[in-house]
C-alpha cells in the first residue's frame, strides 16, 4: 500500500483542537443537502462541484481541513489544493461520518 500524497487529520485530533479553541478553516465540500443534514459548526460549505469557480475565495496561507462524508471527495480536494500551492491543508480522515464518533453534536446520515 502506498503512502497518501496528502496530510490527514484524525477526527479525535480535530475535535481536541476545536475544543481547545484552535480553529483551522473547515472547508466542507459536500453538497448543500448533506450540509443541511449534518455539519461541524463553523464549517464553510463549498461543494466539490463549485470548487473550481470558487477557488479564489480560499486563503492559500490558512490552515485548512477539508471535510466530506467519508473522506474520498475531501482527499481529492486536499490533493488539488496542495498542487495549487496551499501548504497547510489536511483531509479529515474518515470524513464527517467518522467525526460523528467523537462529537455527538454531529449527526449521521
Amino acid at each position: 500500500m502506498r503512502e497518501a500524497d496528502y496530510e490527514n487529520i484524525s477526527p479525535r485530533e480535530l475535535k481536541e483542537r476545536l475544543d481547545a479553541g484552535d480553529y483551522p478553516v473547515l472547508l466542507d465540500v459536500r453538497e448543500r443537502w448533506e450540509y443541511d443534514l449534518a455539519r461541524i459548526e463553523g464549517a464553510t460549505l463549498v461543494p466539490l462541484s463549485e470548487i473550481e469557480e470558487r477557488f479564489r475565495e480560499l486563503d492559500p496561507g490558512a490552515e485548512t481541513v477539508v471535510i466530506c462524508h467519508h473522506g474520498a471527495r475531501s482527499a481529492h480536494v486536499t490533493r488539488a489544493l496542495n498542487r495549487a500551492g496551499f501548504h497547510y491543508v489536511s483531509n479529515l480522515e474518515g470524513g464527517l461520518d467518522a467525526y460523528a464518533d467523537v462529537d455527538e453534536s454531529v449527526g449521521r446520515y
